[in-house]
């Protein structure tokens, strides 16, 4: 009777604290509302920014994922990242992947298990939300007061793998990880959502072109269910000796991993080879759900690891160049240039979609939704005078259709080329 009452009075002081927290959000959305305006141009930003001024946000540990051997590759539990939504927002759900590659063999995946790609008894007990994740209006506008949930990423297949038994003492079990956040956050609410985005970076962003449509149908019929990639369009492309190397890294990450069977149906049926289908080009024309594809045309982790490997420059003719742009010989930004057009030619039956929306600029960098600089800045990456973060939100609320694509480089003077010293 005593544990009655006590459960009733945890529930009383949640609900209250949650109405407070809402009042709360919703006085300050309004201040930022009339603070910001009706903003067409980001706010510029100071050249340091007060410590507090960041949003920190602590790790949820998915306590019944081990009930379906939802674990992470040494098996502790996975996790996500959670800044509750409020005002306008408290029905609206943005999930982002985290990325941070893959690994294809017993090794690289024993190693990987030892950090926070393979373990959440590794992960940071709090992290910094900008960009995409950002709760200020000024920074984030169109999703800064939605629930912004950051899932963590510990299994090293793009939350694709599953095998039953423990392979040399790791867990390949993305699939079920997956699915134990999804679950896991349906019940804090997102049963319930009226709008809704997938997204992701890198690794996140190929686990975004795997997981949309099924993103889709587990949440309500009724939500407005659509899908964002960011740096996740790896191409399925010869490197600089001609040899498919990304090709043969990849089939052994689905292979090892037990991914084969996660992967989506339509593009499985497609392929004489069905690990081809862990390449996102091979998977988007049977994507139902609205898709934004986000990417550099000269992302920096596949000119270093699918075009220029170092495995295949023994003799480092392309270290300064894949270092800083301006380095590269003409023959080398010939080279580069091709590869544009590959991706280019990749999502040319991608263009026509009437609900897909896209943004491929021409700048050396990866990953750009996460970042405040490249999201939303007055100096941010833009083509027709649009940023990113404009681009997204006016696809997603319908406000214009999106489909842009850069010229070639060097012409984009608005890019931030990351440049290795």
């Amino acid at each position: 009777m005593a544990s009655t009452r006590r459960s009733h009075s945890v529930r009383l002081l949640y609900n209250f604290a949650y109405i407070v927290i809402n009042i709360v959000c919703l006085y300050t959305t309004v201040l930022d509302a009339a603070h910001v305006g009706m903003i067409k141009k980001p706010k510029g930003s100071k050249a340091s920014k007060a410590n507090d001024d960041l949003l920190r946000v602590g790790l949820t540990l998915v306590e019944r994922a081990a009930n379906t051997g939802a674990v992470c590759l040494d098996g502790t539990l996975p996790a996500y990242r959670f800044d509750r939504g409020c005002g306008s927002g408290a029905n609206n759900w943005l999930l982002q992947f985290e990325g941070g590659g893959w690994c294809n063999d017993t090794e690289s995946c024993i190693l990987r298990k030892t950090t926070h790609r393979g373990s959440s008894a590794y992960m940071d007990k709090v992290a910094v939300f900008s960009g995409i994740l950002s709760d200020k209006p000024s920074e984030n506008p169109d999703f800064y007061n939605w629930n912004r949930v950051k899932l963590m990423y510990c299994d090293g297949a793009s939350f694709a793998g599953d095998v039953e038994e423990k392979v040399s003492d790791l867990y390949f079990r993305g699939q079920r990880i997956w699915h134990a956040m999804i679950d896991d956050l349906l019940a804090k609410g997102m049963d319930k959502a009226e709008k809704a985005l997938l997204s992701g970076c890198s690794a996140g962003g190929l686990a975004t072109y795997l997981h949309c449509d099924n993103f889709r149908e587990l949440l309500p019929s009724s939500a407005t269910v659509k899908c964002h990639a960011d740096a996740g369009f790896f191409l399925d492309a010869k490197d600089i000796a001609g040899v498919y190397h990304i090709r043969s890294f990849y089939k052994s990450t689905v292979t090892l991993q037990g991914v084969v069977k996660n992967l989506p149906k339509a593009c499985v049926s497609s392929q004489s080879d069905p690990t081809q289908c862990f390449f996102p080009q091979y998977v988007l024309p049977y994507i139902q759900t609205p898709i934004f594809v986000l990417n550099a045309a000269y992302d920096t982790w596949q000119v270093h690891n699918i075009l220029a490997p170092g495995s295949e420059d023994p003799h480092g003719h392309w270290h300064y160049c894949k270092q800083n742009p301006v380095n590269c010989t003409s023959s080398q930004l010939e080279i580069l240039q091709g590869y544009r057009m590959e991706m280019l030619n990749a999502l040319e039956t991608f263009k026509p979609s009437e609900t897909g929306g896209m943004f491929i600029n021409s700048c050396f960098c990866h990953c750009q939704s996460e970042n405040q600089d490249t999201w939303f800045q007055s100096n941010s990456p833009m083509m027709n005078n649009k940023t990113i973060a404009q681009a997204v939100g006016d696809w997603y609320f319908e406000r214009c259709t999106v489909k842009e694509v850069d010229c070639p480089y060097p012409c984009d003077q608005t890019c931030h080329n990351l440049v290795f010293p």
